[in-house]
């Protein structure tokens, strides 16, 4: 599969699984990058991850591994595990998220690969660190419990709640994507591998950035406040007439034009809502007014007003409204890879856009050819 994608010509050795490496990888791949994914006999587990399917596959499989070629090693078999050290040795970027420690009785640890190609980039991914956590399964939903997540997610005195996405596997391969780039172009100035290690609670810690700041800088153990904004008010979805709308004013200039289109100015000069401190101090005083103002108007009304007025507000949509809005917005959230439709990387370039060269591949679909290209032929 070749690509003038800026990777192009980088070779990534994928021993990852599930969703954080894999989501990575895909990164890259889309940028030009010949992503190897190496599976274990039973394939990648989110192979089986159903329902949903699409031809018998599942979509969450679907949803990270385009643009990548499959081989199937068993690492305990000799003969595979020869083809895995000389996949090892001829990549430009490793990136596993085994158990820490996991692959060093195979000779796949960043030591013993480092011995035999001295310039590559490896990058471990785990739940909790190689040190006091590396002994625990790194599962997003115990990342969102153990971080602080959860604690945020949900009505204030109810159940807390998980993300509707596993959003720390996800923002785990985006950092570590971020990790890679900057250790290829260190690389590129000095010709020195290095080891990267990203963690999900790491990254959970970071990506809560105002409420894991709200303690270290503050003291504040931020609770569950449902869909009130800890800091911002009004920044939530308010009743209207017939449903939910999603009001936001950021700023007293954004505050005051929403007065101004609710046909109250005077609560722009109001000293309870005047800034944005009062308006949060005073936020169960401003509510019931904003509502018994848009109770006048249906959603889809507000919608157009507010908008008009360059006001930020928006529906609560499903996720078929998501693909939807960005079809009407010229976005093209959609690409087709032969009869597989996948979502669009999110990236635009000018010169060097991402490309979409293959759908997900079967399992061990490249084996035979992988084989040849390192030299080794099967038993």
């Amino acid at each position: 599969m070749t690509s003038n994608g800026p990777l192009s010509g980088i070779v990534v050795a994928d021993f990852s699984r599930v969703l954080a490496g894999p989501y990575a990888t895909m990164l890259l791949a889309d940028l030009g990058a010949e992503v190897i994914k190496v599976e274990g006999p039973a394939g990648d587990d989110t192979r089986g991850w159903v329902p949903p399917t699409r031809d018998g596959v599942g979509t969450y499989y679907l949803s990270v591994n385009r643009n990548k070629r499959s081989i199937a090693l068993d690492l305990k078999d000799p003969a595979d595990l020869e083809v895995a050290h000389a996949l090892s040795a001829r990549a430009d970027v490793f990136i596993q998220n085994f158990k820490p420690g996991g692959l060093a009785r195979f000779g796949l640890d960043y030591d013993a690969v480092k011995t035999r190609n001295d310039t590559v980039i490896y990058c471990s991914i785990s739940g909790f660190g190689s040190t006091g956590g590396a002994a625990l399964p790194g599962y997003d939903l115990l990342v969102q419990g153990m971080s602080g997540l959860m604690s945020l997610t949900g009505d204030p005195d109810g159940t807390p709640f998980r993300a509707g996405i596993s959003v720390f596997d996800v923002m785990t391969g985006m950092h570590s994507v971020i990790g890679i780039l900057a250790a290829l172009h260190h690389r590129d100035e000095t010709g020195e591998g290095q080891h990267i290690e990203t963690n999900l609670l790491s990254t959970a810690l970071s990506s809560l950035v105002n409420q894991t700041s709200a303690y270290v800088a503050g003291g504040v153990v931020p609770n569950r406040m449902g869909n009130a904004h800890l800091s911002l008010f009004p920044y939530e979805p308010l009743r209207t007439g017939d449903g939910e709308l999603i009001v936001v004013a950021g700023n007293n200039g954004q505050f005051r034009k929403l007065a101004e289109v609710l046909g109250h100015p005077e609560w722009a000069d109001d000293p309870r809502f005047d800034t944005i401190g009062n308006r949060n101090d005073n936020r169960e005083l401003l509510r019931p007014l904003l509502l018994e103002a848009l109770a006048a108007k249906s959603a889809q009304d507000w919608f157009d007003v507010l908008t008009e007025a360059g006001l930020p507000c928006g529906p609560i949509n499903t996720v078929q409204g998501g693909v939807e809005l960005a079809e009407r917005l010229g976005l093209a959230p959609v690409v087709e890879i032969g009869d597989v439709p996948t979502v669009r990387n999110p990236i635009r370039f000018s010169a060097t856009p991402p490309t979409y060269r293959s759908a997900p591949p079967e399992l061990d679909e490249h084996g035979d050819e992988i084989r040849e290209w390192l030299g080794v032929t099967r038993a």
